[in-house]
């Protein structure tokens, strides 16, 4: 194969035009290649038929470990190990799993990880949206050869659940509930009878060992349509809480905002632990509408306030603190982020802010950069 060579405009070679470039956010099978292949190394224990690793190696995965040749298995998942026990358990079985929890609650992460450790893949993915049609669960047909050759198995398109269900692979639907009613319907035959009929051909295609689905659903923002009785008892739902204690949630957005700066090549910022404790503090308070001490009650916003959008507020900080500061993560690098997402109602939740500022963070010890910064940006 002949590889075309290029040059920059100073006559430096460039990469070759076949060479692809790095992804932003690899898949989770390949940002975590080495640690799955570590423990499906270390892994002795039965596995369940076209599973890559043991129940107890997917649990370990997601929680974290050792291994005993010293291998380190980084956490992915921070709470309670019953819930990842129990979620790993249904995929064992022929139940479907539903993850249910508000906003931020890591659903699509822990869904992602899981079909990247049960299956090796985790892109056999249908996003839902009120748009989502039927056949994105289903089929879709080539309309080319649909009309050059009418309908045949060459013309069909299959979906990411049609994949999952001949080859024995663990499908992924996000935000269910977003999708009408009358689509979501559609995977009530196919978790119930695993089977997904194709009329045109009079055919279809039953589940190999080894098929199961993983959905997402918000019981926060109920989406567009919520789910029928029917189609409810197909799935094993785990509810995926919020962070127990202050402590667990600066854990998890340190830890992923580590992961995230080093994506973006961002330097790591010194003592930026502080921040980050002052910016979950004041999340979890307007969240619980009580300070953390309990004395005194807050109203809280509009908005979620989830751990996940922490987790972007301290690394839209941490990009501010290394391009436009000195590489040290401060009150002015993260008070504008936290502004955001507070403030989503411009007229009711300005009014709860402010409130918050002088009635509880400009009383607070240790906070007056931090209350002198949010004044600023607030004015």
């Amino acid at each position: 194969m002949t590889v075309t060579a290029h040059t920059t405009a100073d006559g430096a070679a460039a990469a070759p035009a076949s060479e692809p470039a790095e992804s932003l956010r690899p898949h989770a099978e390949d940002a975590f290649a080495a640690e799955l292949t570590a423990l499906a190394a270390a892994d002795d224990r039965p596995r369940p038929a076209r599973w890559k690793l043991s129940p107890w190696a997917v649990a370990t995965y997601l929680l974290g470990g050792t291994l005993p040749d010293g291998t380190v298995i980084t956490p992915k998942y921070v709470g309670p190990r019953r819930l990842v026990e129990v979620a790993v358990t249904t995929l064992a079985t022929d139940r479907a799993l539903l993850l249910l929890g508000v906003p931020g609650t890591a659903k699509t992460w822990v869904s992602e990880h899981l079909a990247a450790a049960v299956s090796g893949d985790s892109t056999l993915l249908v996003q839902g949206t009120a748009g989502t049609p039927e056949e994105a669960i289903r089929y879709g047909w080539n309309y080319a050869q649909l009309l050059a050759r009418g309908p045949s198995r060459d013309a069909l398109v299959p979906s990411p659940v049609m994949r999952a269900m001949a080859e024995g692979m663990t499908a992924r639907v996000e935000e269910l509930t977003r999708i009408p009613a009358d689509v979501q319907d559609t995977l009530i035959t196919i978790l119930s009878e695993k089977t997904l009929p194709i009329p045109e051909l009079g055919q279809e295609v039953q589940a190999v060992r080894g098929f199961n689905l993983i959905a997402t659903a918000n019981d926060r923002d109920r989406g567009v349509n919520d789910l029928s009785s029917a189609l409810r008892r197909r799935f094993n739902t785990v509810v995926l809480p919020l962070p127990e204690s202050v402590d667990a949630e600066v854990d998890i957005v340190s830890r992923r905002v580590d992961q995230l700066g080093r994506s973006l090549e961002l330097p790591t910022a010194p003592d930026g632990l502080d921040e980050i404790r002052r910016v979950v503090t004041v999340f979890r308070e307007l969240r619980d509408g009580v300070t953390s001490d309990g004395r005194t009650k807050v109203k809280s916003p509009s908005g979620t306030l989830s751990t996940a959008e922490a987790i972007s507020v301290v690394t839209n900080g941490l990009a501010l603190s290394a391009h436009f500061g000195d590489g040290v993560l401060r009150p002015g690098d993260v008070a504008a982020g936290i502004l955001g997402a507070v403030v989503r109602d411009p007229a009711a939740d300005r009014v709860i802010w402010q409130e918050y500022l002088e009635a509880v963070v400009r009383e607070r010890d240790g906070w007056k950069d931090f209350y002198r910064a949010c004044r600023e940006v607030s004015a």
